[in-house]
Parts: C-alpha cells; structure tokens; sequence
C-alpha cells in the first residue's frame, strides 16, 4: 500500500491512478491521518457488490410504501402556493 499525502497526490495524480490500474491501494493523508483511497475500478467494484447502501435496502424494502401515503396533501401557511393566487 502507498502512503501519500493529498498535497504530494495533487502533484502526482496521473501516476497514482497508474498505481492504482496496477492494483496498488493508494492512501491520501491530511495531517497524517488517512482521509481517501485510490483504488483500482476493478477492486472497487468487488467491494460495492458485497457491501450494499443501508439507504438502497432501506428503499428497496420499502418500495411499495413509499409512494403514496393516501391522504391530500394541504401546503403549510409558511410556504404558500403562489401559483394560484400571488397575493396569498
């Protein structure tokens, strides 16, 4: 794994996403402290399939529910419909 800050990494990006199509896992650092990763798209890929977004399962869960909850809708005082009346 290559260590470099994200100073160094704006100086020499090209050759960091070299790095990476090789398959080495870059680290950006900010005040020493790992902050990004540069990565192959090919590894990048084998991570997102495994580990999915709490928030597309939340959605695909609940994806008949989330259409349409059956009541009208009646817009609030402080954000009036001007499209009907502009002096409202």
């Amino acid at each position: 794994m290559c260590v470099t800050s994200i100073y160094e990494a704006r100086n020499n990006f090209s050759s960091l996403v070299k790095l990476a199509e090789e398959g080495e896992v870059v680290e950006l650092t900010r005040y020493d402290k790992p902050v990004a990763v540069i990565m192959s798209y090919e590894d990048y890929e084998n991570i997102s399939v495994k580990e999915e977004c709490w928030l597309n399962k939340w959605r695909r869960e609940y994806e008949g529910e989330l259409d349409d909850v059956g009541f009208d809708f009646i817009p609030s005082r402080e954000y009036p419909d001007y499209s009907r009346d502009p002096w409202a």
